[in-house]
């Protein structure tokens, strides 16, 4: 409808015999209550002070004794998927979100982006009057959309924030961020030597949004989806946290599993029956580790317990924020983990996330060498499944499994005006589907059945209001599935199956466990054997949940191998690639899939005799990448593979004049190369890279005429900007066994 059919007045020869109408403003309620989201990041049920863990978080502990601990909540076994299901309220197969938004599957569960058929809270409660912001990690647009063309349509401003400044892919470094603010990437405010560190950004960012609106408008509520880096890899903190845990971990996790198991015990968070599983396939007792062994692996886990004690003490200020303008108080605060404690530092712990991403197995002496790197600007670090075990303290198994480990997950609710009895515990079961029914439950706001003209999913979440001051009440949330790479489980009114799938073999060979989880809290005792018609009941309910809410066709396969694969469609569908300089930061997922095959990258220059050094070309940062570049006037290609360099540098200055600097990669074997300096015609250096990546190439993209994340090469520490004129940069991709995308046979 358009304004001149809306208006309700009337329109004479002048305004002496017209009368004028202004439509109303929607407003919620005058009681509305602020709303914000506090997402953590592959932080386990027992790593929270309040659940059990040694790490300080008395800001978190502090949000817990004001309010309600959840000790029987559930996430989805993966980051994008739980952040489609919290923000939509519906399940995440549903909404498209099967895996992670870097991919689009080719089936309706999987786009990597969530369907205008499931709005936002976002997007409702802009509607309702709502001001919206959203500050840090989105990982829910497909991720080669988030270039400099776009499209904008899944980025935060088009699904129903107003304000964002954060990043928008799986992971980033938190001393080299790349960074969004709105619609358009931009450089970080400051550099490790600066003192700069991505979560102290982004509370400023949010503190700032919330003065800025109240300022302005302190009588209308807003809506702040907050989600920190914290604490997924790298683990990365400032230097006083990381001198804070020194020796702290020395004891070893299996000390402090028990330790965690104990006071998880006093603070009631399990019940007092609750038994400790064996450990985890593949952890190794803490005693049989040497002494190299346990040095580094303490190191890991002291890192990560840095990052999540800073993480803690960043949100105080943001909270103290709140307080000092008077909006604390009416203020619905939501913390949530969107995991459980991750597996993907392997047995042995890892200094470069992109080996456990290609299957690479870690140089354990390399890592070593590099101890004193571990939680710093040059270090990429995750820690050991033993650490992860402890994290998830009593339960079984990680992130991506769908055992306890991977999605019983700390929540904590703060909101004085409907919590009557705060500072206790609430054992219903819940699922991150019944946080947004929650808060249009409180704040009084219908789901649409209809928005900007698409006919809505259902909600399919349960609001858990009822939980507020009757811990007593049965849980109303009766039925919950999890699925993901081939994993499966299903709640049911207290009983639990699950399926742990091996990839690339028969799903009718996984062997389903059944759980009765009224008397074995952590999945200890598997009656399967004792309860077989129960046992077949869960499965058939499963199938049944799985038609419903589209979770078929059940999919295996890992992340990096699809995503070296490009889609139909896809701007990486193409064997040449022409970047000129001035192109903002290009993400990972839209990078020439360079990966173990031949290619050739040329950058067309003008060189003066004045002209001065910098990178023509870089793609990563310190974990892994390349970097093509000039210095003291010599061409040189750096190949940096899992934190080891392999340096071809020419002997001889570049001429000046116009030319063409370029370097060849030629595939010699499975993963080995060699690779020759060309400036024109002439070859002017050569080497050979015993090791290239297979798959997958980290996740920092690519610059042209300067390094714009972390330093791809030891041999500068800063941009490197180019001094000389520079064009443009072209790669040529040759063909190789890897199709451009995948068919149906």
């Amino acid at each position: 409808m358009s304004e001149s059919q809306a208006f309700q007045g009337r329109i004479g020869l002048t305004h002496l015999d017209s009368v004028p109408h202004w439509s109303p403003v929607r407003t919620p309620g005058a009681s509305a209550p602020n709303v914000v989201y506090v997402v953590l990041d592959d932080v386990g049920f027992a790593d929270l002070g309040c659940f059990g863990s040694e790490i300080d978080t008395p800001t978190i502990d502090g949000l817990a004794a004001d309010g309600l601990r959840y000790i029987n909540f559930h996430a989805t076994p993966l980051c994008s998927p739980t952040r489609a299901s919290l923000l939509t309220g519906r399940n995440h197969h549903s909404v498209g979100m099967r895996l992670l938004s870097n991919l689009d599957t080719g089936y309706p569960n999987g786009r990597g982006h969530v369907t205008k058929a499931a709005a936002t809270l976002a997007e409702m409660l802009v509607d309702a009057g709502y001001n919206t912001m959203c500050v840090g990690k989105w990982h829910l647009a497909p991720t080669e959309h988030t270039t400099a063309s776009g499209p904008y349509d899944q980025w935060p401003l088009g699904r129903g924030f107003e304000r964002y400044y954060g990043f928008l892919e799986a992971e980033t470094d938190c001393f080299y961020p790349e960074l969004y603010s709105d619609n358009h990437a931009i450089e970080a405010p400051g550099r490790p030597e600066d003192g700069y560190h991505l979560t102290t950004d982004l509370v400023d960012q949010a503190i700032s949004f919330v003065r800025a609106q109240t300022s302005v408008t302190p009588d209308k509520p807003f809506f702040l989806h907050l989600a920190f880096a914290a604490a997924h890899a790298p683990h990365q903190a400032p230097q006083e946290f990381l001198d804070k845990y020194r020796g702290r971990y020395d004891e070893g996790w299996d000390v402090v599993r028990e330790v965690r198991f104990a006071r998880q015990k006093e603070l009631g968070v399990i019940p007092p029956d609750t038994r400790l599983p064996p450990r985890n396939d593949g952890v190794d007792p803490w005693a049989n580790l040497t002494a190299d062994e346990q040095r580094l692996f303490a190191r890991l886990q002291e890192a990560y317990a840095a990052m999540l004690d800073h993480t803690d003490a960043e949100l105080r200020r943001f909270v103290d924020a709140l307080a000092a303008l008077d909006r604390l108080d009416n203020t619905m605060l939501v913390l949530l983990s969107d995991n459980g404690a991750s597996q993907e530092g392997g047995r042995r712990g890892s200094l470069n996330p992109a080996a456990f991403q290609n299957g690479i197995e870690p140089d354990f002496a390399w890592n070593l060498e590099h101890l004193d790197e571990i939680g710093g600007p040059r270090g990429h670090s995750n820690y050991p499944w033993g650490w992860a075990q402890a994290g998830n303290t009593p339960f079984r198994r990680y992130k991506q499994n769908t055992h306890e480990g991977g999605v019983r997950v700390p929540l904590i609710v703060r909101y004085p005006d409907a919590i009557a009895d705060p500072g206790v515990v609430r054992s219903q079961f819940h699922h991150v589907t019944d946080i947004t029914p929650t808060v249009l439950d409180v704040v009084r706001v219908e789901a649409p059945e209809v928005y900007r003209g698409v006919p809505q999913l259902p909600i399919h979440g349960t609001p858990l209001t009822y939980t507020f001051n009757d811990g007593a009440a049965p849980t109303r949330h009766r039925t919950q599935y999890f699925e993901m790479f081939g994993h499966r489980a299903i709640w049911h009114d207290g009983w639990k199956a699950v399926a742990y799938h091996q990839r690339g073999t028969d799903y009718a060979d996984d062997r389903w466990e059944l759980f009765d989880t009224a008397t074995d809290w952590s999945e200890s005792d598997d009656v399967a054997a004792r309860y077989p018609d129960k046992l077949n009941e869960l499965q058939q309910r499963f199938w049944a949940e799985a038609g419903k809410y589209d979770v078929l066709p059940l999919d295996d396969r890992g992340f990096a191998v699809r995503a070296k694969v490009a889609r139909p469609g896809s701007i990486r569908a193409r064997r040449r690639f022409v970047y000129y300089r001035g192109m903002p930061h290009l993400p990972a997922a839209a990078c020439p899939p360079t990966m173990n095959r031949s290619h050739r990258i040329t950058a067309f220059v003008e060189r003066a005799a004045s002209d001065g050094d910098g990178v023509l070309v870089a793609l990563g940062g310190v974990a892994t990448g390349f970097s093509l570049f000039v210095k003291d006037s010599c061409l040189t290609f750096d190949h940096n593979y899992l934190g080891q360099h392999t340096v071809v540098r020419s002997q001889s200055p570049i001429p000046v004049g116009t030319t063409e600097l370029a370097v060849s990669v030629e595939q010699t074997g499975d993963r080995t190369a060699s690779v020759r300096l060309l400036v024109g015609a002439k070859e002017v250096a050569s080497g050979k890279l015993d090791a290239v990546l297979p798959h997958f190439h980290g996740w920092e993209g690519l610059d042209v005429g300067q390094d714009g994340a972390s330093p791809v090469s030891s041999e500068y520490d800063d941009t490197f900007p180019y001094q000389g004129q520079l064009d443009r940069v072209v790669i040529d991709l040759e063909d190789d066994d890897v199709p451009l995308f995948e068919t149906v046979d």
